[in-house]
């Protein structure tokens, strides 16, 4: 059998089912955790991190973990998309979310800094809101 690759958006189905498993390597032998025993150099300090990291996004995107793991050269997660949960969010939560990560646009952030737009920015904001929803 031949396992051709896919792109996400044919691969991930939210009316299907919102549970996914994720799996991540890392290549040319390189250690995301552990100790590398050709070295002997330890690459653990990065596991706090990873978690750290993780659980941030998972706020920030509301995708719950219902499981993980972090192995020395990959790790694995099972996700809970919550999709529910975002469609009550407003678009200043949208935008307070996506700027702790990302810059935004200039009119985002004089939304989310409460700067007069017009009727046309305001659209533009909203637009701009609904696409990082997706």
């Amino acid at each position: 059998m031949i396992i051709v690759a896919k792109p996400r958006s044919q691969q991930i189905s939210l009316l299907d089912t919102p549970y996914y498993h994720i799996c991540s390597r890392t290549v040319r032998k390189a250690f995301l955790c552990g100790v590398d025993t050709e070295t002997g150099v330890s690459f653990e300090h990065r596991r706090t991190w990873i978690e750290q990291r993780l659980f941030n996004l998972a706020q920030v995107f509301a995708i719950d973990i219902c499981a993980h793991v972090v192995m020395h050269n990959h790790l694995h997660l099972v996700l809970h998309v919550d999709s529910e949960q975002v469609k009550r969010w407003t678009t200043a939560e949208v935008l307070t979310r996506w700027h702790q990560l990302f810059k935004g646009t200039l009119l985002t952030q004089q939304y989310a800094t409460k700067q007069p737009l017009d009727k046309f920015q305001l659209a533009m904001v909203e637009s701009t809101a609904d696409i990082y929803k997706q």
